[in-house]
């Protein structure tokens, strides 16, 4: 099954490059925020509007301000690439006024609920990059920053991910989708979401219990996905355990683990499958090219990048 469409690659960074920091999600600690835009400006010159300390509910700012100041970055010439301060949740709430006809693609940068975003550039054909957002940028070792500026930077394909659990075995290639199961599965029925024909699939969670990340692949797997993909690689799945049993509790039987729960879900599927990629919420977040193709080799834990983030060619204000 071929991919059934082409993701146009971004221009290439380079240091000193002019950047965008927004938020189109929720509020962030600021202490963190600024850990991070320090990594940032390191090698970049980040910029922001004031705007972006705005607070309304679990949103930093309302909707108009969120989408206006991703919106003007996406269209501003001068900004290379676009980060995300935080995630959290309000990303899928832009997507229906956001305005990407015309725009040369652009270098986006973010995870968690990011992944609506990324989605949403992927329907329109562009490849990104699910990687640290700005908060957890300043708490990430060197060797997931240097990748991550490396991506941004190289016309070579990105270093392979390995020591990954093999659940079902087989290797298949195809471009790399998805990110947040969460987030992902509230785009089925939307038009956001880019077509899966011969993609390798990636998932990630947080917070999330055992049943219900069930019911969310099951969701994923009523709605046709793994009908449609060639392999799965699974990110981490941190936090997501059931509490601990209380004492005297007459539910006798053990939970079962996020990890049980996950093998079992792979092996229905059928697909090459391997679990624990440093990709997602970790103390590690290895930074990876949505839209790129990919080599899965689950039966060794290994991906492979095949092709760069990034086109040299172009390149420039």
């Amino acid at each position: 099954m071929k991919s059934q469409v082409s993701f146009a690659r971004p221009a290439a960074l380079r240091p000193r490059d002019k950047v965008a920091v927004v938020a189109p999600a929720g509020p962030f600690d600021r202490a963190a925020f600024d850990a991070g835009l320090a990594v940032l400006a390191g090698r970049y010159q980040p910029v922001f509007d004031a705007g972006l300390f705005a607070v309304h509910h679990y949103l930093a700012g309302d909707d108009a301000r969120r989408l206006a100041e991703l919106q003007k970055a996406l269209r501003d010439e001068t900004v290379r690439a676009i980060f995300a301060a935080r995630g959290g949740y309000g990303s899928a709430r832009l997507l229906p006024k956001l305005a990407l006809a015309g725009l040369p693609p652009k270098l986006v940068v973010g995870f968690s609920d990011l992944t609506a975003l990324h989605q949403a550039l992927g329907a329109a054909g562009w490849a990104s990059i699910h990687g640290p957002v700005v908060t957890q940028l300043g708490k990430q070792p060197p060797e997931s920053v240097e990748r991550l500026f490396e991506l941004l930077e190289s016309a070579a394909p990105a270093a392979g991910l390995t020591g990954a659990t093999p659940l079902v075995p087989g290797v298949v290639e195809g471009p790399l989708l998805g990110g947040n199961l969460s987030v992902l599965t509230r785009l089925i029925g939307t038009p956001y979401l880019p077509p899966f024909a011969g993609a390798v699939l990636l998932l990630e969670d947080v917070g999330e219990r055992p049943y219900r990340l069930d019911r969310m692949w099951t969701h994923l797997a009523m709605a046709g996905v793994f009908q449609q993909v060639r392999g799965i690689a699974l990110g981490e799945f941190n936090k997501c355990e059931e509490p601990a049993q209380v004492p005297g509790n007459a539910v006798a039987e053990l939970p079962a683990s996020s990890r049980e729960v996950l093998l079992s879900l792979a092996r229905e599927t059928g697909l090459p499958c391997a679990s624990g990629f440093r990709i997602g919420h970790g103390a590690v977040n290895l930074a990876v090219p949505l839209g790129c193709r990919v080599r899965l080799d689950a039966t060794a834990g290994k991906l492979e990048f095949l092709e760069a983030a990034v086109r040299t060619s172009g390149a420039g204000p």
